[in-house]
């Protein structure tokens, strides 16, 4: 019989580590983060910073985000969700949304570090890859595009939020052959189709097919549009006027100031703290004599209802 070397012994367990958390439950590429995060040493502690860029169900979120010793730090940040205050109140998931979400963290974060006015990117969208110059005074922003676990395939919506970005005045590296319109033979990016897709060309015409094919289907499908009086012919200029806002003001949202009273009605709902020995002991008191007047009420109302039936009998 042939030697089988045992190849799993006390000595492979004794040497085996565990991945991390996150690689266990397939959350994070680490392969792929150690090329965004790990900084050259002659920077001086200078982080990378990264457009992160996420998909939800319904909203699209970017982040400006550098990395720390123990932790990531998010500079800025812009949702989806909150392009209802600029004028977008749906198709908040689509490639037009990612690019007006892109375009406000850039704006946002531009702002805050005092570089919106020497950056202020493309103003009308165009559709071709578009890099910031150099100014003298301050370089551009640069951040290194994150896309998580998503596949970039061509034409992917992730691609939306990073020319938003770019347009918004972030240096981000790019190269046009993930961009809708690329084309591999060539190796030329049709601009004009990549400008449809920004400003909504592509739902505005799938709008108008399903209208002419089958109205009922059209009424189901864009509720939502046919309610904030969003049609096909108007959604382009939806857009316009929603970068145009964007630009005007990125700030965030004021926060919601909570009045004392909401306060002390919400408390109404809270659990009640435990009750110490004297209090259960009064409580149970209170219940016996709560009882005992119930009883002494029943008692006397009989009472009442005999003497009643005898003045009757008489």
């Amino acid at each position: 019989m042939p030697f089988v070397k045992v190849v799993k012994n006390k000595a492979y367990f004794k040497r085996f580590q565990v991945k991390f958390a996150r690689r266990r439950a397939g959350k994070t590429d680490y392969y792929q983060r150690q090329r965004l995060v790990v900084q050259a040493k002659n920077k001086y502690a200078q982080p990378k910073h990264r457009l992160v860029v996420r998909f939800s169900n319904k909203f699209v979120l970017c982040q400006i985000v550098r990395a720390r010793m123990d932790h990531d730090e998010v500079i800025a940040q812009a949702s989806s969700r909150e392009l209802g205050r600029y004028g977008l109140s749906v198709g908040l998931k689509n490639y037009a949304a990612a690019y007006c979400t892109g375009l406000l963290c850039a704006r946002r974060v531009l702002a805050k570090l005092g570089l919106a006015d020497l950056y202020k990117g493309t103003e009308t969208p165009t559709g071709d890859v578009y890099v910031p110059e150099e100014d003298e005074a301050r370089r551009p922003f640069k951040c290194l595009l994150d896309v998580g676990l998503k596949p970039t395939t061509t034409g992917s919506r992730i691609f939306g939020a990073l020319k938003g970005a770019s347009d918004g005045g972030l240096f981000v590296p790019q190269s046009p052959k993930r961009f809708p319109g690329y084309d591999r033979e060539t190796g030329k990016l049709d601009a004009d189709f990549h400008k449809k897709l920004i400003m909504g060309g592509h739902v505005a015409e799938y709008m108008s097919a399903v209208a002419e094919e089958d109205a009922e289907a059209f009424a189901k499908l864009f509720a939502k549009y046919i309610a904030a009086g969003v049609t096909a012919d108007t959604y382009e200029d939806v857009l316009a006027k929603v970068h145009a806002t964007i630009r005007a003001d990125p700030s965030d949202a004021p926060k919601k100031t909570v009045s004392a009273a909401a306060i002390e009605a919400s408390k109404k709902f809270r659990k009640a703290s435990r009750r110490n020995l004297k209090e259960r002991k009064n409580r149970i008191q209170q219940k016996k004599a709560y009882r005992i007047e119930k009883v002494r009420a029943a008692m006397a109302d009989g009472e009442e209802s005999d003497e009643g039936e005898e003045s009757d009998e008489e």
